[in-house]
Formats: C-alpha cells, structure tokens, sequence
C-alpha cells in the first residue's frame, strides 16, 4: 500500500522567492532612467535638427540611452505594481488612480524609445543629417499620443504613488517625499531649463524612493505580501 504524502502550503508558496525580485527590480528602472537622462546627448526641447545633429556627433552615447531605455521598459511597469502592492490595502483609490497613469505611461516609453532607435540607426548608417531630419518630422501621430501619455502617466502618476507611500507609512517619510518630488524635479530639468545633472538627481531620488520601499518589502513577513 502506497501512503500518499500531503502537500503543504509552504512547499507552494513562492511569495519568498517574488519579495525579493521585487526588491531588486524596484531601483533599476528608474536608476536606468537617472543615467539615460544624464547621457542623452541632446535636450528634450531641441527642434529635430539640433537633436539629429547631436546623435550624429555622439552615437556611442546614443547607443547607451538605447539600452538604457531598454532596461527601464522592461523594469518600470513590475516596480510600479510592486508598489502598488504594499499601498493599496490601506489608500485601495490612491493606488489604483497611480496605477492607471502610471502603467500607460511607462509602457509608452517603449514607443518613444523607437525615434531615438531610428535616430541613432540614421547616423550609424551614415544617412545625411538633413534627411535624418525630415524622416523624424515625419513620425506617426501614435508617437506625438504616446509622448502625452508618457510625460502625463509617470509625472502626475509618481506623485500620487509617493502620496500613497506617504499615507500608508509603507516607508519612512523622506523616501515618500523622495518620490513625490522626483518627477516634478525631472519636469524642470527636462522642459523648463534644461539641466541634465538635475535631470538624473530627479530621477535618482525615484531610484533612492523605490529602493527604500524593496527594503521596506523584504522586511514583510510572507503572509503580509499579498
């Protein structure tokens, strides 16, 4: 006679091993950001020449921005919905409205990342600046929409995560406030004055904000990570 041996829920429960990938993964995107502003080899409010002319004269740091940007797509969304994981028992309504922006903004990085991959593909084949140029003026209107849901989704999105943080006490005060004024610090590095060492300080507090919240969750006893 066979004796069949019952499984417990402890041998199923992988809540341990998904604590930890959430910690690590919460800083690298918005760290990977930190640096590709940092490195972006135009400004954000340059007219398309100045930028074609820029990545013709810095490919190698374009190259960077281009996995930079491709880290962050893949890291961002996951280290949104872990957030949102430890505020939305106590702030359900915060949670969800950042959730909302957040989620559509980050995954529409994906899209914009696309102009400055035909930008740097332009110049690495040796394509004359002023036919680079025309071809970006030249993008689809679904890149114009992404860029509103972009600056829109993660701006106003990171603020109401940070208020959530803030709220529920998830973190100590000064990582929620971290997060809080990141992305209207990158807004003015980014559109007002153009000053990228602020631009990665902006986006480095978002790293800092976040790590603190993956600490914050490996502390978390299993049955709390729900």
């Amino acid at each position: 006679m066979t004796t069949t041996v019952p499984r417990t829920a402890n041998s199923a429960d992988t809540r341990g091993w998904s604590r930890w990938a959430a910690a690590l993964i919460l800083p690298i995107g918005p760290a990977a950001v930190a640096v590709l502003r940092y490195v972006l080899p135009y400004d954000t409010v340059d007219d398309s020449a100045t930028m074609v002319s820029k990545v013709v004269a810095a490919p190698g740091r374009m190259s960077l921005v281009l996995w930079l940007g491709f880290i962050a797509v893949l890291t961002l969304v996951p280290a949104a919905y872990s957030v949102g994981r430890v505020t939305r028992q106590r702030a359900p309504r915060l949670t969800m409205v950042a959730l909302l922006l957040l989620i559509p903004g980050y995954l529409s990085l994906g899209w914009l990342t696309a102009e400055d991959q035909f930008l740097w593909s332009g110049a690495k084949a040796g394509m004359d600046a002023g036919a680079i140029t025309r071809l970006a003026d030249a993008m689809h209107p679904s890149a114009a929409v992404a860029g509103v849901f972009f600056v829109l989704g993660h701006v106003l999105g990171t603020i109401l995560l940070g208020i959530a943080l803030w709220r529920t006490r998830v973190v100590a005060r000064w990582a929620a406030l971290a997060v809080i004024v990141s992305q209207p610090i990158h807004f003015i590095a980014a559109v007002i004055i153009a000053n990228h060492p602020l631009d990665l300080f902006g986006w480095g507090l978002q790293a800092v904000g976040f790590a603190a919240v993956g600490w914050a969750i490996l502390k978390l006893p299993n049955d709390k990570w729900a």
